[in-house]
């Protein structure tokens, strides 16, 4: 499979001050990014993010690898893992404290040197989405086309999973043998059902994903 197009992003951590930043979505999520960032005092740390454990298996200063690493095997840089990361563990009732995370991003991540602006942490995690929507949809594809057999589509979803499992092992999280296992079965099962019915489809009719038509397999 051709591997999507590689974001001309710089390897290098994008500092949140850089003349021309702005949001993705031009919105805020909450009114916590309303406030201008302050210069993080050390010892004032809060206490959730004294507590942090995410990322401790990765020692400071070693960004470029991590971007590196990524670029080679996925969508996604560094930048906008962790701070995926990050928006999903602090993300409250009313969103995500974007502030928190932007002001404390050095204590949060080991190998991020730069403090962001919650307009620059709210960028990254779009970035993040939009290129998880992306990777899927052309996965998909791949997968419900017919240019893979069962047995190679059954590699590429090895190799997926393997760097998937990497990233969270990172994280932190502790896998299971027997849960990798089992969800690799159960990943397997669900590309063996998108196979079967794909096929059925390509030799039954199509639906145009924007209106919804209908198209017959002869219609021209």
């Amino acid at each position: 499979m051709t591997p999507p197009p590689r974001d001309e992003e710089p390897t290098r951590v994008v500092s949140p001050h850089e003349p021309g930043e702005t949001d993705a979505d031009g919105e805020h999520e909450t009114t916590d990014m309303d406030e201008a960032p302050q210069s993080a005092d050390p010892t004032s740390v809060p206490e959730d993010v004294q507590k942090y454990e995410r990322f401790t298996k990765i020692e400071s200063g070693t960004y470029d690898r991590a971007n590196e690493f990524l670029r080679e095997r996925s969508y996604i840089t560094a930048r906008e893992w962790a701070i995926a990361r990050l928006c999903a563990d602090f993300r409250t009732e009313t969103g995500v404290e974007m502030t928190k995370i932007g002001e404390n991003l050095p204590e949060l991540v080991p190998f991020m040197t730069d403090t962001y602006t919650p307009q620059a942490v709210n960028q990254a995690r779009a970035s993040f989405e939009e290129k998880v929507r992306k990777a899927g949809a052309t996965f998909l594809y791949g997968a419900m086309s017919d240019f893979f057999t069962a047995e190679e589509l059954d590699d590429v979803m090895y190799e997926s999973t393997e760097v998937a499992k990497f990233l969270l092992e990172v994280e932190g999280v502790d896998l299971a043998v027997e849960e990798e296992m089992a969800a690799e079965d159960r990943i397997s099962t669900v590309m063996r059902e998108v196979r079967e019915h794909s096929a059925a489809l390509r030799h039954d009719e199509v639906c145009c994903p924007e209106c919804g038509h209908e198209f017959g397999v002869d219609e021209k």
